[in-house]
């Protein structure tokens, strides 16, 4: 069985780490992080304050777009955007990496502390009962401070995450 984790699709494109696991990984990703790759692809600012990395990363956000809009994996997000939370067959990424779309919907719960796709990242844990992985210091600490009922990991801790026993599980 693969473990899971709630993250961005950006955080994908950026950490090579992440789609080379130890072991079979399912990354849940909410639709509107994919659509925040797009803006990332034509945003003249830098992602990265190295030039290189920069060029990289936005390669590897290019390639990820690319990737998603191939006619099957557009068809399996697609039908995931029908119904609020359903969520897309797994799109493989290689023999270790899946990643599944949810159709997430902010409903502000979380509001004035954190970000509509903060949000989402929340309820899509919440809901799933699946840890956050990110490499979001301030977030972690506002889910830290907020009390949120989530499990969140650093993208620092990728290897131990991957060891740690699920919620469920414990």
């Amino acid at each position: 069985m693969s473990r899971q984790f709630i993250t961005e699709a950006v955080m994908v494109a950026i950490y090579g780490q992440l789609l080379a696991p130890p072991a079979p990984v399912e990354y849940i990703v909410p639709y509107t992080t994919i659509l925040e790759l797009y803006e990332f692809q034509t945003s003249p600012d830098p992602m990265m304050d190295n030039p290189a990395d920069d060029q990289h990363v936005k390669s590897k956000i290019n390639e990820m777009i690319s990737y998603f809009e191939e006619p099957l994996n557009k068809k399996k997000i697609e039908r995931a955007l029908l119904v609020p939370w359903a969520k897309s067959p797994s799109i493989l990424f290689g023999d270790q990496v899946s990643i599944a779309i949810i159709n997430a919907i902010d409903t502000a719960q979380y509001g004035e502390y954190f970000d509509p796709i903060e949000t989402e990242l929340l309820l899509t844990s919440q809901r799933l009962s699946i840890p956050i992985l990110t490499d979001q210091v301030e977030l972690i600490a506002r889910i830290i401070e907020s009390e949120s009922p989530v499990q969140v990991f650093d993208i620092d801790d990728f290897d131990f995450a991957m060891d740690d026993e699920p919620l469920d599980q414990v």
